[in-house]
């Protein structure tokens, strides 16, 4: 350790040693009497306080020397190398810095709220004891009347002058270290303790500025702004400025807020929530210089005639401004001019709503931009309502989740939507409080749009699946009356069935009627169980009342005038005709609501939807309001707060919009097209797959459950079939689009022949398996007597062996497996079985386990060639099958498959094959299956005939 070196230490421990001996005085003479008995009132409460907080800090400061001073002295005694690390002022600066500051930080407070003057008056006589001892701190005297001065100045000055010390003596360890590395430490340090300089002297100066202030302004004024933290930076007394035309005599920058002061009055806005635009077009008037300044509740001008006092006024507001942001203060206090960040435009924090208007009393904590909620954050009410969400421009703007009590009970309803500039847009689950769901769109609050509506109590279980308009179901709709066991598919209007419509009940009655607001009116057909049909006029009890025809199952009809009076039953006054000659032959299969509802009027609200979105360009801040979302249920969300952070897992997050319709441009070949459609149709949150899950959910609510009625078939298929066509249809619009977004040639449009064989051919397939279950049960239901008719033909058919039942078919001997073979009748069976047509069958077989017609077509194709095959075999050489050796053949195969619903298999594909297949070979072939299917129901019909006119004969004997 060189010499100079040596003398550093050594002024520093003498200083630390004086330094701490000082404030030993300090803590016997000034600090232990002043807080020996707690003051009674409440201002002197809070001021005691403040000085026990003083106190807290000096001691910490006392702590922190004496470690220095005592560590200093070990390493210096008792070792003969030193390093300047070893210093705790340098290697432990940020310590020492701390300390020092809480304790300014804390003195300024109280000189602010006149701790010392409240405690001199207190302790008039103690002080008087302490006379002498007070002199002693003091240089130049001291008088019985300024006991406060004599507390502020020996508080403060004795610390004060022992950083300067500091920084001295650190000056002199860096000139006598020279050039070395430990010079970069001691440079940091003094450069640090400098600071702290220039801190103490700006927070003394505030503080006595605020003291001044509080003391010029009247008492009602100080008692509402005096705080221990708040303190003055700028007074437009001392650097003039005026907020606009009659709103104040002074304005006030404090490090909290900014104070405009009218007479007894005052306005103060938190900083926290103040913006100040300096970039304002418009001015008070065109000779002033002015910075407008933004809160949450009011927008007003400051303005002065000199541009420097602007320019200094906007900086100190921006300083302000963004020290409060971080919470403390900038160290030092200020920088020079022109220095330090400007406040960040967006900001997050909490703020109450005073002024009139919807957001009164309500609180609003989260993300703020230019004085209005802006991105995320939570609207609470002190009614209990609350919105957490997005919100843009100080409106909900988004997807956010809202809680409204009900007013009589204690319950909430809860919407999870979204929101367009304040109000309910798009797609939204509301889950209300008296036990009702609702899943659709909203427009302006009000449900508008396809939507569903379920109430999930015990006691009134319903489901209305349909059209909105002005939160009234309005338009085409299903209803599902639970208790009742009916569904209602028809028009509506202002919540009532009005218009045509179509019963459908657990039974399998149904019938047609015309409603107005929800009574029946006119005639109407009715389908009962037994296939007889009445058309008339009837009552919501089914019976028949005045004129109608009542048609039963058998052909006989009964025409006239129907009544129903109490305890005799139905009468009638009319004609029977009993002309019908065949018995059982006459099979009623009526279909509703073809002419009644046209196809292209079901579902518009869902068509419409699509359209909207696609009509807006697929804006990505759209896209989430048309295609829904994914978050937790609101049941779960009332049980905690989680429901404040209204965040979705990022798998639930669709790909951006660009991508979707970039991905369009790029799966335009046919064959990436299949592929891509299947992919995106089974994703809801594609636009496309979102419309295809929305139209599953109609066609469910519709056709499932007690809506499987045979009479509704005609309904479900070209429900279905215009399901492709729209779907194709949207996506030439979503390609059209995205090729006109990415600057590519537009593609040319498709005729409607060309586009309704691109849906059969490409959509159908990809869209059936959503629709299949239903669609398939109404074609069993509808083909169910030819099938029942079908199966006893089956039946009937394998009692015959393989040998009978080809010769009882009129298959050919040449072409039987068996020419040439010395076998048993077991093994031949076995041969014909296992090694022949057996292939077929089981290929045959494969027909139910695809839902798509174009590959039921291929099954049976397959079906033809293993046929040909085995005879190919058989006769030795290729044999194609003329039509009259493959019908027999082909029959043995279909009662050898004995495949179940067969009818409603044959009729399906014939209704929604591609019409291209239509002549082909698909064709003839599902013409030949049609035949052996119609074959066996009319031997089986031959028989009961025969069995039946056996039976009568013997009984006229």
């Amino acid at each position: 350790m060189d010499m100079g070196t040596a003398e550093g230490i050594t002024s520093l421990l003498r200083a630390e040693e004086t330094f701490s001996a000082c404030l030993a005085r300090i803590d016997s003479i000034i600090l232990k009497p002043m807080l020996q008995a707690e003051p009674y009132d409440q201002k002197g409460k809070e001021n005691f306080k403040l000085l026990l907080l003083l106190n807290d800090r000096f001691h910490a400061l006392w702590d922190v020397t004496e470690d220095h001073h005592r560590a200093l002295w070990q390493k210096f005694s008792t070792s003969t190398s030193f390093h300047i690390q070893d210093i705790y002022i340098i290697w432990k600066a940020d310590l020492f810095l701390k300390h020092y500051i809480q304790y300014f930080t804390t003195f300024s407070n109280c000189v602010v709220v006149q701790s010392f003057d409240q405690a001199a008056k207190n302790k008039s006589e103690a002080w008087k004891h302490h006379k002498t001892a007070l002199k002693q701190f003091l240089t130049d005297g001291i008088q019985e009347t300024s006991v406060s001065l004599a507390l502020h100045t020996i508080l403060q000055k004795p610390i004060r002058e022992h950083v300067q010390q500091y920084s001295l003596i650190l000056t002199r360890l860096s000139e006598a270290t020279g050039k070395c590395p430990e010079r970069d430490l001691i440079t940091s340090a003094i450069k640090e303790y400098a600071k702290l300089q220039s801190f103490i002297s700006q927070v003394l100066d505030e503080a006595s500025l605020t003291k001044a202030l509080w003391k010029s302004l009247g008492h009602k004024l100080t008692d509402a702004l005096c705080l221990p933290e708040r303190k003055l930076l700028e007074d437009s007394k001392n650097l003039p400025i005026f907020a606009s035309t009659g709103r104040s005599d002074q304005v006030l920058l404090f490090n909290d807020a900014l104070v405009l002061v009218q007479g007894s009055s005052f306005q103060s806005f938190d900083l926290k929530v103040l913006w100040v635009d300096a970039t304002c077009g418009e001015k008070p008037a065109p000779e002033l210089y002015s910075l407008r300044i933004i809160t949450p509740e009011d927008t007003f001008f400051l303005s002065t005639k000199e541009p420097q006092i602007r320019a200094v006024w906007r900086w100190k507001l921006s300083q302000a401004v963004r020290q409060a942001l971080n919470g403390k203060r900038d160290f030092p206090l200020w920088s020079k001019a022109g220095e330090g960040n400007e406040p960040p435009i967006c900001r997050c924090f909490k703020h109450i709503f005073q002024m009139e208007g919807r957001l009164k009393n309500a609180a609003y904590e989260g993300e703020w931009c230019w004085g209005k909620p802006h991105g995320k954050g939570t609207l609470k009410w002190p009614d209990g309502r609350n919105h957490v969400g997005d919100f843009k421009e100080g409106l909900e703007h988004g997807f956010g989740i809202c809680l409204i009590p009900r007013m009589s009970e204690d319950r909430f309803d809860c919407y999870k939507c979204h929101w367009f500039e304040g109000k309910m847009r798009g797609y939204g689950i509301c889950e209300y409080g008296n036990e009702m769901v609702y899943k659709g769109y909203f427009k302006d609050d009000l449900r508008q749009g396809f939507g569903i509506l379920e109430g999930t109590s015990a006691e009134h279980p319903f489901k209305y699946t349909g059209q909105w308009e002005n939160d009234k179901k309005n338009g085409y709709g299903v209803w599902d009356n639970k208790n009742r066991g009916e569904r209602y598919i028809g028009m509506w209007q202002d919540d009532h069935r009005h218009g045509e419509g179509i019963v459908v009940t657990q039974s399998g009655v149904c019938y047609q009627r015309t409603f107005h607001a929800d009574k029946m009116v006119g005639s109407g057909i009715l389908l009962l169980e037994d296939d007889s049909i009445y058309e008339g006029s009837f009552t919501e009890d089914l019976l028949f009342v005045g004129k109608g025809k009542l048609t039963f199952a058998n052909g006989f009809t009964l025409e006239g005038t129907f009544s129903n009076k109490s305890g005799q039953g139905l009468q009638t006054q009319g004609v029977l005709n009993t002309s019908s000659d065949q018995l059982g032959d006459r099979m009623i299969k009526v279909q509703l609501g073809l002419n009644k509802f046209p196809v292209e009027t079901r579902w518009r609200g869902i068509y419409d939807q699509f359209l909207g979105f696609v009509h807006s360009g697929c804006k990505e801040e759209t896209e989430e309001s048309f295609t829904g979302f994914h978050v937790q249920t609101s049941k779960e969300l009332r049980k905690s707060q989680e429901y404040l952070c209204c965040q979705r897992g990022a798998e639930d997050v669709p790909g951006k919009m660009e991508d979707i319709l970039e991905e369009l441009v790029q799966h335009r070949e046919l064959e990436l097209l299949q592929c891509y459609l299947q992919k995106v149709l089974n994703s809801s949150l594609h636009p496309l797959g979102k419309l295809l899950k929305t139209l599953t959910l109609a066609f469910q609510a519709t056709y499932s459950g007690t809506g499987a009625n045979r009479h509704l078939l005609s309904m479900a298929q070209e429900e279905v079939k215009h399901y492709a066509k729209k779907i194709w249809e949207f996506y030439q619009g979503l390609l059209h689009l995205a090729l006109e977004q990415k600057g590519h040639p537009l593609a040319e449009m498709e005729d409607a022949e060309t586009s309704n064989l691109n849906a059969y051919g490409m959509i159908l397939p990809l869209i059936l398996p959503c629709f299949y279950p239903e669609l398939f049960m109404l074609y069993m239901l509808y083909h169910e007597k030819e099938d029942d008719l079908y199966c006893q033909g089956i039946v009937d058919l394998s009692l015959f062996s393989d040998l009978k039942l080809l010769e009882f078919l009129d298959v050919q001997k040449h072409l039987w497996p068996l020419k040439d073979l010395t076998l048993t009748n077991n093994q031949r069976r076995s041969l014909i079985k296992d090694k022949c047509f057996l292939s077929a069958t089981e290929c045959l077989q494969k027909i139910i386990t695809t839902v798509d017609p174009r590959e039921k077509l291929e099954v049976l194709q397959k079906t033809y060639e293993e046929i040909e095959s085995t005879v190919s075999r058989v006769v030795g050489k290729d044999y194609k099958l003329p039509m009259d050796d493959l019908l027999p053949l082909f029959m043995y195969v279909v009662s050898r498959a004995s495949i179940q619903h067969l009818g409603a298999e044959i009729h399906l594909i014939r209704d929604l094959m591609n019409p291209t297949n239509e002549g082909g070979m698909y064709d003839f072939l599902l013409t030949a299956l049609e035949s052996c299917y119609e074959h066996i129901q009319k031997n089986i019909k031959l028989h009961h005939r025969e069995t039946w006119q056996s039976s009568r004969d013997s009984r006229r004997l």
